[in-house]
């Protein structure tokens, strides 16, 4: 089985941080491929940074040579899942809700730390449009920039771990869920901290995606992922096959 993780942002270091917890993750005779985008924002922390990746995302997985069975969308509460979803007839996983789902199934609530305030009415609507918010407790910022994830990772566990213990004090969340793709590796330190479950959505994503091709499911192209539609591009390189 071979699964794309597909980072959202054009930093090779968090492309290899993501790449080694999902390898991690991964069942023996998984392959885990990480791939980072040609084009596009050394971080995502907002809307058009998030649109500009989720471009970036389809036209790097369209790109790839190889057969594969399953993609990870490696973007805490980035746009673009539909879109891959539509464009191919294998398995694709947002860790976004990849997280959110399985928190579910360990307690009754859970919150999301995340990075800059910024994003968090991006993942508050991406919860939302997947069903998932009517048990997310709260969506924290850590006020932690993506990058600083990699400059202090000291600085970052703390600042992570007081919005997780915060939320379980003051939001009455069960489970914490890491709300960025560079939060990888951070869990069993945030658990030491807040004595919750903690779940990163990349590892979610991993066992999901596995699930889901040993089963043989894949996306329903019936209505809404139904296939695009072939027509003319302008002045675009790859038009939708």
């Amino acid at each position: 089985m071979r699964i794309l993780v597909v980072n959202v942002n054009t930093t090779e270091s968090i492309t290899e941080s993501i790449g080694r917890q999902a390898a991690g993750a991964a069942a023996p005779g998984t392959e885990i491929v990480p791939l980072t985008p040609a084009f596009g924002a050394e971080s995502v922390e907002g809307n058009y940074e998030s649109h500009l990746a989720a471009v970036a995302v389809m036209e790097t997985v369209r790109a790839y040579p190889e057969p594969f069975d399953a993609v990870i969308q490696a973007g805490y509460g980035e746009h673009g899942r539909e879109g891959l979803q539509e464009l191919l007839d294998v398995p694709v996983v947002d860790i976004t809700e990849a997280a959110a789902s399985t928190a579910q199934f360990l307690g009754r609530s859970y919150s999301v730390v995340t990075s800059l305030d910024r994003t968090v009415p991006l993942i508050e609507e991406r919860l939302h449009s997947a069903g998932l918010g009517a048990r997310c407790a709260s969506v924290r910022a850590s006020g932690l920039a993506v990058l600083d994830l990699e400059r202090d990772e000291k600085a970052a566990v703390d600042a992570i771990a007081e919005q997780a213990a915060r939320a379980v004090t003051d939001d009455r969340a069960e489970v914490i869920c890491l709300g960025c793709g560079g939060m990888s590796g951070l869990t069993e330190r945030v658990v030491e901290r807040t004595g919750v479950p903690v779940v990163d959505g990349v590892t979610a994503a991993v066992k999901i995606a596995e699930s889901l091709v040993a089963l043989g499911l894949t996306t329903s192209k019936v209505r809404t992922y139904a296939p695009p539609r072939p027509k003319k591009f302008r002045n675009w390189p790859s038009p939708a096959r």
